[in-house]
């Protein structure tokens, strides 16, 4: 005779995973546009290009959050941590020159617990809309035996559109163009794995042991730059941009532009966020290291003629998005990225 219920008594709740979805669908519909023509619950996700575009190109993106996730699972605090992971791959998309059209998240757990689920994957959704991102489609695996208790794992793939000629090229670039610094939120989802090292967080309790202000701060979520730096995009105004996550300012940033140049950033020209300085003292951590792992307070770089200057200042300034001039570009000077000024380290 065929045990009832045998999936559930291997460890998987499908009744749970139904109720998670449940407690989801309103965010996650919330995330639709006409662009949109199939809801949720299909075999797979459809997305109408429309007829707007002369020689679209599709651009495509896959990430995850990293350790960040420990974190959170320390707190028990997941209603911002589906903004990291829409920051990863919709920013990422952004410095290509595309617009972020849709995406698909992946959510694997220990065990189905609707409540977080739902608001692990809400979180996601207010980040996507945020973007101008329809989450279109993803999945949530319940996998008994493969995560610790109470651990999950959560990736994304997302899809912008541009036409080919709005495609940001690093050819672009050239010697005299300005370099704009957007702040970054913190530390955004990166060198996480070094945050816990020089802290000293090996569990749950060496986290929540941490003064609540720096709790706080290393759980704060990615910022999302595409609502105020995709019209720029769209007017041309921009040469190239970087996104600054893992290998900061070092190795993102000559991914903008071609190996005969080289960035030169003046030290002052941005606020470091107090939580590098914590982490730097914490750890001892070489200039090299700091430069190579974290963002230092910037998350995004914007490369624009200097005629183009005052305009693109203007127009963050006037979606409230906050904008430093960093440096400006200059014949290769021995590395990719060059300084100039006192280094805070």
């Amino acid at each position: 005779m065929t045990e009832q219920n045998a999936y559930q008594q291997a460890g998987v709740d499908i009744k749970a995973g139904e109720e998670a979805v449940e407690l989801m669908k309103d965010a996650v519909a919330d995330t639709y546009n006409a662009q949109v023509l199939d809801g949720l619950g299909g075999f797979g996700a459809a997305f109408a290009l429309g007829n707007q575009y002369q020689n679209p190109v599709l651009v495509s993106g896959a990430d995850g959050v990293g350790t960040k996730l420990l974190l959170a699972i320390a707190a028990d605090k997941h209603d911002t941590i589906g903004q990291d992971l829409v920051a990863m791959v919709a920013n990422d998309i952004l410095a290509q020159g595309a617009k972020p059209a849709f995406m698909l998240d992946y959510l694997a757990v220990d065990k189905m617990r609707p409540a977080v689920v739902a608001e692990i994957v809400t979180g996601v959704a207010k980040a996507a809309k945020a973007s101008g991102m329809a989450l279109i489609g993803g999945e949530s695996a319940e996998l008994p035996g493969l995560y610790a208790p109470k651990h999950y794992d959560l990736a994304a793939f997302a899809v912008g559109v541009a036409e080919q000629d709005q495609l940001l090229n690093p050819k672009n670039v050239a010697v005299g163009d300005v370099l704009i610094g957007l702040p970054s939120s913190g530390i955004h989802s990166n060198g996480y794995s070094l945050v816990r090292h020089v802290l000293g967080i090996q569990s749950d309790d060496d986290f929540n042991q941490l003064p609540e202000d720096l709790k706080t701060t290393l759980l704060t979520p990615t910022a999302l730059y595409a609502k105020p730096v995709w019209p720029l995009v769209e007017a041309g105004l921009l040469q190239a941009m970087a996104h600054i996550t893992g290998g900061g300012l070092t190795e993102n940033l000559p991914r903008a532009y071609e190996a005969t140049l080289s960035a030169q950033i003046n030290w002052g020209s941005w606020p470091i966020l107090p939580i590098f300085n914590t982490l730097q003292a914490a750890g001892q951590l070489t200039l090299e290291d700091m430069l190579l792992t974290f963002n230092n307070g910037l998350g995004m770089v914007l490369i624009v003629k200097p005629a183009h200057r005052d305009g693109v200042l203007a127009s963050l300034a006037a979606q409230d998005q906050t904008a430093y001039v960093i440096g400006e570009m200059v014949p290769y000077a021995g590395a990719g990225v060059v300084y100039s000024g006192d280094a805070p380290w």
